[in-house]
Order: structure tokens, then sequence, then C-alpha cells
């Protein structure tokens, strides 16, 4: 385990990480232009990429590598990160790794059927699989913080509690803020986990997270 934990294939395929962002960024900032009528401000990004969206077919495009490439850097920081002694660091990637799955496989299951908040089994588990991510999303983030407090990964704690507070605000601004800006703190907890994931795979790439 050790010597594929240090192999330099492994340690490239944390740059998948960074791929998967800028995939993710790409789908963001132009499926709209398939989209009339679309208000960033006022709309989730989901309803870009719900079925009835015109906007699908360009999303499913621009977002192909986001999916793919986010898993394989996730599971090979994983795999990175067994050679570390810090078990609570361990068991915060491992939990993230779990959220990127039940978010690529709960969504292209269960995408919105349209825009908004419609009504439907479908709809339902898209709402299900979205508290799952946001649950996730932040035990993994708190448990590599609190991991982090007194290693050499420290750093990556730091930028893990940023995530944190981005997703916190995220989901105060969305139930307290008024619909008219709504997806502006929406799109703070989207890009929480994405950007995270980035950045474990930038770890991963610089041989950092075997450190202990």
């Amino acid at each position: 385990m050790s010597n594929i934990a240090n192999s330099k294939v492994l340690r490239f395929c944390g740059l998948l990480g960074v791929i998967s962002l800028l995939s993710y960024t790409a789908a963001v900032v132009f499926s709209p232009l398939a989209y009339p009528n679309y208000n960033w401000l006022a709309q989730a990004v989901s309803d870009l990429s719900a079925d009835a969206a015109p906007s699908r077919t360009l999303w499913s495009q621009l977002s192909s590598l986001y999916g793919p490439c986010g898993i394989v850097s996730v599971m090979a920081a994983c795999i990175a990160v067994e050679k570390s002694s810090h078990k609570l660091l361990k068991i915060g990637v491992y939990l993230f790794a779990a959220m990127e799955w039940v978010s690529s496989v709960g969504y292209t299951m269960f995408p919105l059927s349209d825009a908004g908040t419609p009504d439907g089994f479908q709809n339902i588990m898209h709402l299900v699989v979205t508290g799952a991510v946001v649950l996730l999303s932040i035990a993994s983030l708190v448990i590599i913080f609190i991991g982090t407090r007194k290693n050499k990964q420290k750093t990556l704690g730091n930028i893990a509690l940023a995530a944190v507070i981005l997703m916190t605000l995220g989901a105060i601004g969305t139930g307290a803020l008024p619909k008219e800006i709504f997806g502006i703190p929406e799109r703070f907890s989207v890009f929480a986990a994405a950007g995270f994931n980035a950045i474990l795979g930038i770890w991963l790439f610089r041989g950092k997270l075997s450190e202990n």
C-alpha cells in the first residue's frame, strides 16, 4: 500500500479533481446560454440540469468530466491517505468520498423533473439526495478539520473549515434571504464541495496526504 500511495500515477490522479471543478464551473457559467430567461440570482443550479430544462443537453456536455474525474480523484485520495497515521483524517476523507458517490449516483438517478420544486417521487428523492450530500459533506469536513489540528495537514483542515462555513452560510442564506437572490447563497454550498475536492486533489498531487 505504501508504494501505491506514493506512486506518480496515483498522485497525478489528483489533478482530475481540478478538472472536475473546471468542468462543473463551465456547466454552471455557460449552461444558462441555452436556458432563455434563466435568472441565476433567483434560481438553483439544479434547474439547469432538470429533465425539462432547455439547457439539459449543454449541461450534460459541459459537466461530462465533473462526476468521473471527481470520483477518480477522491478515490485516489482515499488510497493515498491510507498511509497516514491520523485516523480522523482518514475517516474524514472516506466520508467525503462517500458523499461524492452519493452525489454522482443520486443526482444521475433522480434529477429534477422541472425547474423549481415540483411534486412527485423523483423530485422528492432529489431532495433526499441533496440532504444526504449536505450531511455527509459537513460531517466529513468537520472531521477533517478536527483531525488535522496538530499535524502537518493543518492547512488542509483550515480549508475544510472554510468549506463548512460556506455551506452553512449557503444553507442559512437560502432560507433567510429573499427568493429574488436565492441563487447566490445556494452557489456557496454547491461550489464548496466541488472546490474542496479540487483542493484534496492538489494535496494528493503534491504528495501531502500521506504525510504524518
